[in-house]
């Protein structure tokens, strides 16, 4: 990866940091203006870390073949393609944790970003029109997958420091989305899942499912 280990170890991002700091020296000329105001600069402070925040996670060792989330959100998509392989959606609002991980243990194969819209990322075709970053990874087994960060509706910045022959165990953080966005999963043909719509899950806590 592009970064250490320890980039992430912070209890905010640090791809964040710059925009606490603007939204505190905005709190602090709203402030001079009047104490109603510069509440309102407090309340935007208090989201800006909120958005960045890097909470501890517990990555699960069990189930054998355990596909972790690689984001926080809301179950938007989960089916089985014609093709046989399974797709799982994870659409994340301004309130979730916006870091991103990687959903099994297994080596990078390719990275690819796409440029786009900025649609609403909870919309099925944001999946193809919106800016979008895909990581291919491949499984010690020889099992293919594919996540896809998704722009979303205010998100302008898609950041990915994974990199091509990267070998990187389920959990790890390997970018983020800035402001509303989703993820996309392209599972193999087999694939058990444990989640179902509807379901709020957490990123590298909450097991998806399992491989074939």
């Amino acid at each position: 990866m592009k970064v250490g280990p320890g980039h992430f170890k912070t209890p905010v991002a640090r791809e964040g940091v710059p925009f606490i700091l603007i939204a505190g020296a905005l709190s602090g000329a709203l402030f001079v203006a009047s104490d109603l105001l510069g509440i309102v600069g407090l309340a935007l402070v208090a989201f800006v870390v909120n958005f960045f925040r890097n909470p501890p996670r517990t990555v699960p060792s069990r189930p054998p073949g355990r596909i972790v989330s690689p984001a926080d959100g809301k179950i938007v998509v989960a089916e089985t393609a014609p093709s046989g392989r399974v797709k799982v959606s994870i659409f994340m609002n301004v309130f979730n944790v916006h870091l991103n991980r990687i959903p099994v243990d297994g080596t990078v194969t390719g990275v690819t970003y796409f440029p786009g819209a900025f649609m609403n990322a909870s919309f099925d075709k944001a999946s193809e029109q919106n800016e979008r970053n895909r990581v291919e990874m491949r499984t010690e087994k020889g099992e293919s997958l594919i996540m896809v960060q998704v722009a979303g509706l205010v998100a302008r910045r898609i950041l990915c420091y994974a990199e091509p022959e990267d070998t990187l165990s389920a959990g790890t953080i390997f970018g983020l989305i800035r402001f509303g966005s989703r993820v996309d999963l392209d599972l193999p043909v087999g694939t058990t899942l444990s989640v179902r719509l509807g379901e709020r899950v957490k990123g590298g806590e909450t097991v998806l499912g399992t491989l074939p």
